[in-house]
């Protein structure tokens, strides 16, 4: 089978097998990629949309405005083809010189400092966190400060320590976000998410 074929066939059958359900279309356009990245269909029950979220994205990338992530892994995993044609940076900080010297020197995480460097370019972006509870809880501490304005977060860190907690913090915010709840999440979620509305902006300008 050819890769289009596959990935065909695999939207087919999570069709099929997650049934009625009460996802706007678009909506289901990113939960099912979820499920076709996790073979997960748990993030069913667990995702959350804030009800701007998906339009502040799409409106984003067709703006050209950039995208942050806090790992290279979902730097890598964004889709180069939509994000070229709409002209979006697609950028991971984390091991950028500068980010790791604020980080040693003011003793937190580099995904922390990487936020911080970031939130001067960031104004009308998108902010993309699938590892990391500190970036997440930096970034939600910047919005309430007005020290950063994204136009949306995408949070859906991974892990036993923090994962649930910021996540808790980000979706009780009224912000344009798209998250979950508990302790699921990861790079390759968070940027398939991504790629999800970047499919939506390219068939808008179709």
């Amino acid at each position: 089978m050819k890769p289009e074929h596959i990935e065909s066939s695999s939207f087919d059958i999570i069709d099929n097998e997650a049934g009625d359900h009460a996802f706007s279309p678009r909506q289901w356009e990113i939960v099912r990629r979820m499920i076709h990245t996790t073979a997960d269909f748990d993030y069913m029950n667990m995702i959350h949309f804030h009800p701007r979220a998906i339009d502040a994205g799409i409106d984003a990338i067709r703006r050209g405005r950039p995208i942050f992530t806090d790992t290279h892994m979902a730097e890598v995993g964004i889709r180069n083809i939509e994000s070229t044609h709409f002209h979006v940076a697609v950028t991971c900080l984390i091991t950028d010189p500068a980010v790791v010297q604020a980080a040693a020197r003011n003793g937190t995480t580099r995904a922390q400092a990487a936020v911080d460097a970031a939130a001067p370019d960031m104004e009308g972006g998108i902010y993309v966190i699938g590892n990391a509870p500190t970036a997440l809880l930096r970034l939600i501490d910047l919005v309430a400060a007005g020290r950063a304005r994204p136009a949306l977060i995408i949070g859906l860190p991974v892990g036993f320590v923090n994962a649930a907690e910021s996540k808790a913090k980000l979706t009780a915010m009224d912000y344009p976000c798209i998250s979950n709840t508990g302790r699921k999440g990861g790079s390759t979620v968070a940027a398939c998410v991504v790629n999800a509305l970047l499919k939506m902006a390219a068939s808008q300008s179709a």
